[in-house]
């Protein structure tokens, strides 16, 4: 595996892709999230275009709705699109998959890396859910279960949690080389990770948000771990 970059003081250094707004809550929650594991983050966008191979791992993050022209599905009237964020994220996901570098995909991240690997999306699920509300909460409040011996059981260290949820999207088929390993009481995916070597792992919740929670903190510290 190749993740030996580094910064002066010896943490490796985290791509963190994102919207290129000014402001990013989610991006400074991340940030702290890698620091407080070990690494150090840097910010890609739109705007701030950096060297592929500058990075050990790469945490692809939430934000507007993925094309559906990318895994065949219809575009939606209401939905907001970023084209170039699409494209540009899809450059680092790809780079990072041939050169076994560890990924944490969060919320459309999670469903990109799905997209990336040949999976498709349900557009909008909000018609869909039963037992679940699509209410947007940021506290962990959405139960969830984990699938018993999956790596991100090992890594939490349990199988039923609770996470937040901020999404309408989905995903509906999986992507090659990818395993199901979280799901909510209407069984739509919440997690996945690869059924292979490649160090990757997502999650639809926003677990940045959420570092409060010692078992949320562990994704990050998977992934600087995945650096060494």
């Amino acid at each position: 595996m190749v993740c030996s970059t580094r910064s002066n003081t010896s943490r490796p250094v985290v791509g963190v892709t994102g919207n290129a707004k000014r402001v990013s809550p989610s991006w400074n929650c991340i940030r702290l999230s890698i620091f407080l594991a070990g690494g150090r983050a840097k910010r890609i966008s739109i705007k701030r275009q950096r060297k592929q191979d500058n990075f050990a791992a790469f945490v692809i993050s939430g934000g507007d709705d993925i094309h559906p022209s990318l895994y065949g599905g219809e575009v939606m009237e209401k939905a907001t699109y970023d084209r170039k964020r699409d494209e540009l994220e899809m450059h680092y996901i790809k780079y990072a998959l041939q050169h076994s570098k560890p990924l944490l995909g969060i919320c459309r991240g999670f469903q990109l890396l799905n997209v990336v690997c040949g999976g498709s999306l349900y557009p909008d699920i909000r018609p869909m859910r039963r037992k679940t509300t699509n209410r947007a909460m940021i506290l962990a409040r959405k139960p969830v279960r984990v699938c018993k011996h999956s790596k991100l059981a090992s890594i939490l260290g349990k199988t039923r949690i609770r996470v937040n949820s901020l999404h309408h999207q989905a995903i509906n088929q999986l992507g090659d080389n990818l395993s199901a390993c979280a799901y909510d009481a209407d069984n739509f995916i919440q997690a996945i990770e690869s059924t292979n070597k490649q160090p990757l792992l997502g999650v639809q919740w926003h677990p940045e948000y959420l570092l409060y929670k010692s078992r949320q903190r562990r994704l990050f510290r998977w992934l600087i771990k995945s650096c060494h």
